[in-house]
């Protein structure tokens, strides 16, 4: 082993990415071993560490490198649920579809391990053949029936089935790329709940869809649409429009189950939200169906989506206005919230009686109301600006209210520039949260405050400035005004 190989080694335990780069362009051997006798990629998959395992694979590393176990990394990394690390594994060349000791395959371990995210991941690659191409028919069946099995048996049962521990679980809601889900530790594995997303997915690859019932009992069976089989029966839907999905879905607005009437509003709020009349020429008709829904809705979860669905819309239905003064005085936070949005529409002036009724709300008990309600009050110039203000101000000083990075952004970009505004962006760089504190030494920035670098210092303390951010840039934009050129 030369001395560069040795300190690649080093570099990749450490995870410096800057001495690992530096090393491969001075040709050190990206598959070189460490103190374990392991090639340095296997450390580097191990740690999740993706830039490295990157930098390792684009200097020529082996992507079928196997580990202590003799399994591949491309295991290691479906086993963590690590899936932009699987996913830049298999577009280097490692085979998802490689029979294991076993007799599983990296894609059959993700499709147990119930991450749609990774998954998808390890499904496609830019140069590997369509799945429903390169798979075979029996291994396909072999894919759907995993899929069902997790999903019908569900994910703690069968985990506990094949540990065999009766002991308790442990369990927890992860990010799963853009959505979310449960994952489950049990016996000294860990799968995630996500089978039945895993399920729509491979049936749709497949082409072997299952029944528009069968999609909507998947979303309902966790009633939180940020859940993934939520997402994917949400999309699969979506795309058998021709099929009556329609017509199914809208339908759902009479369950007597708020779970389906959250679908399906939720369903008809995604079309609303990027008008295509060629694709879907049903906006109109669905506003009109979300407007004479709000009328009756009785759950408040429910009818605060609607209102949101109707908000969010490219177009402002005609009663828009009528609604979110009806439901302003709502007894349920959730409700004003969206009932506030209803009040004005970004390109007509305020209403006599929309300001009156924002006016009132910038004293409601809710911060998130107060706040939005004061936004768009300021935003119209409607009422005395200094009071307006001092909404927004007590909101930032709060260091519990859920708005106070919403708070602290509108006041860093408004025209206030008196010195109690600038203590109070002063104040946030105490914050435990970096993004707030990153949106005081932004604020400061902005008003050309002299404390402005040691402001970023300090957002730096608790991480680095993630960049391209336009709030992260005002520092250079400061330097230029603020500081003579070398």
């Amino acid at each position: 082993m030369t001395d560069e190989d040795a300190r690649l080694a080093a570099a990749v335990r450490a995870g410096d990415l800057a001495e690992v780069h530096g090393l491969l362009w001075a040709g050190a051997d990206p598959d070189t071993v460490g103190e374990d006798g392991l090639p340095v990629l296997c450390t580097a998959v191990a740690s999740l560490d993706e830039e490295t395992v990157r930098a390792l694979l684009g200097a020529g590393s082996r992507p079928d490198t196997t580990g202590a176990q003799g399994l591949p990394v491309l295991c290691t990394a479906v086993a963590a649920f690590a899936h932009r690390l699987a996913g830049a594994l298999v577009e280097a060349g490692a085979d998802p579809d490689r029979v294991l000791p076993d007799g599983t395959t990296p894609l059959l371990r993700a499709v147990e391990g119930g991450s749609p995210a990774t998954v998808t991941a390890v499904l496609w690659s830019r140069d590997l053949r369509e799945p429903e191409l390169r798979l075979a028919q029996p291994e396909r069946e072999r894919l759907l029936a995993a899929a069902r099995h997790w999903y019908g048996t569900g994910a703690e049962a069968e985990l506990r089935r094949r540990t065999g521990d009766g002991g308790p679980a442990e369990t927890s809601t992860v990010a799963d790329e853009w959505c979310e889900v449960e994952e489950i530790t049990l016996g000294g594995r860990t799968v995630r709940a996500g089978h039945g997303a895993v399920l729509t997915t491979l049936e749709s690859v497949f082409a072997a869809p299952a029944p528009l019932t069968e999609l909507v009992a998947r979303a309902v069976r966790h009633p939180d649409p940020r859940h993934v089989d939520w997402a994917a029966s949400r999309a699969a839907l979506r795309a058998r429009l021709d099929e009556g999905a329609r017509e199914l879905v809208t339908a759902l607005h009479r369950r007597p189950s708020a779970a389906h009437r959250r679908f399906a509003v939720d369903w008809l709020a995604s079309w609303q939200l990027g008008l295509n009349p060629v694709a879907y020429p049903h906006h109109a008709e669905d506003r009109d169906l979300l407007a004479a829904w709000a009328e009756t809705e009785t759950d408040p979860e429910a009818l605060a989506e609607v209102l949101w669905a109707l908000a969010e819309s490219e177009e402002a239905h005609p009663r828009l206005e009528a609604l979110g003064l009806r439901y302003a005085g709502h007894p349920d936070p959730r409700v004003r919230r969206k009932a506030t949005d209803c009040l004005w529409w970004h390109d007509r002036p305020l209403t006599a009686g929309a300001t009156a009724a924002l006016r009132a709300l910038t004293q409601d008990p809710d911060d998130e109301v107060r706040f939005d309600a004061a936004r768009i009050l300021l935003g119209g110039e409607v009422g005395p600006p200094d009071e307006l203000r001092a909404v927004v101000r007590d909101l930032v000083r709060d260091p519990h209210s859920p708005v106070r990075g919403a708070a602290a952004e509108a006041l860093a970009e408004s025209d206030d520039r008196t010195a109690d505004a600038t203590a109070l962006l002063l104040a946030v760089l105490d914050s435990d949260d970096r993004i707030v504190r990153l949106i005081g030494a932004y604020g400061l920035a902005l008003r050309d405050d002299p404390y402005t670098p040691q402001a970023y210092a300090r957002v730096e303390e608790l991480g680095r400035i993630c960049r391209p951010d336009h709030r992260a840039n005002a520092l250079g934009d400061w330097r230029r005004r603020n500081e003579p050129p070398v």
